[in-house]
C-alpha cells in the first residue's frame, strides 16, 4: 500500500439558498479541491444540517466560511437564517473553526479588480478558479431567478475573501476584471 501525499488543511465554503445550498473546499488561495451543489425538498433546514454534516464527515475541512445572515447584515429570509445558525453550531460542534463575512467585506475583497455586483464577482472567481469557469451562468435578467449555480460561486467568493483577510492573499493574484 502507498501512502498518499497529505493534502493541505481544507476551507469550506457553503452559500444556502431556497433549494438547499452551495459549496466549495479550497485547499489554498485559487486552489479549489472539490465543490457541489445539494437541493433538497421537504424539512429543508434539517435535511441540509444532514447533508452538511455529512459534508463535513468526508472533506474534514480545517475551517467552515460563510456570508452574513443576520437580519443587521444580511436581507436572508429568517429560514435562511436559522439554517446558518445551525450550520455554525455543527461546525463548532465538530472543532470547525468559523468565519463570517458581509457583503461589505467581499466588495472591497473584489473593488480592486472592478467587481461590485455577484455577477461581476462571479466573473472574477470563474476566471480565477479554473475548475469553476465552465459553470459560470449567464448574467441573470430582471425576470429571472438565480441560477442554482450562482451559489457555487457565492461560495468560492466567501472563501476567496476569507482568504484575503485571514491568508493575506494578495489582490494581485487575482487576474483583471477587464
Amino acid at each position: 500500500m502507498s501512502a498518499s501525499a497529505p493534502r493541505r488543511p481544507l476551507t469550506l465554503g457553503v452559500y444556502p439558498t431556497v433549494r438547499g445550498f452551495g459549496w466549495i473546499a479550497f485547499e489554498g488561495p485559487l486552489a479549489a479541491y472539490d465543490w457541489g451543489l445539494v437541493e433538497v425538498m421537504g424539512e429543508k433546514n434539517a435535511r441540509c444540517l444532514r447533508k452538511l454534516e455529512r459534508l463535513i464527515e468526508r472533506l474534514q475541512p480545517e475551517t467552515l466560511v460563510l456570508e452574513a445572515f443576520e437580519k443587521e447584515d444580511s436581507i436572508r429570509a429568517d429560514r435562511i437564517a436559522r439554517l446558518c445558525r445551525g450550520m455554525i453550531s455543527i461546525a463548532h460542534g465538530r472543532g470547525l473553526d468559523a468565519a463570517i463575512y458581509g457583503r461589505p467585506e467581499i466588495e472591497l475583497c473584489f473593488g480592486p479588480v472592478g467587481a461590485r455586483t455577484r455577477q461581476e464577482i462571479a466573473e472574477v472567481v470563474a476566471r480565477n478558479v479554473e475548475v469553476l469557469r465552465s459553470r459560470l451562468p449567464n448574467k441573470r435578467r430582471p425576470w429571472q431567478s438565480d441560477d442554482r449555480r450562482m451559489a457555487l460561486f457565492c461560495a468560492a467568493a466567501v472563501v476567496l475573501t476569507h482568504f484575503r483577510y485571514n491568508a493575506k492573499l494578495l489582490l494581485d493574484d487575482l487576474k483583471d476584471a477587464a
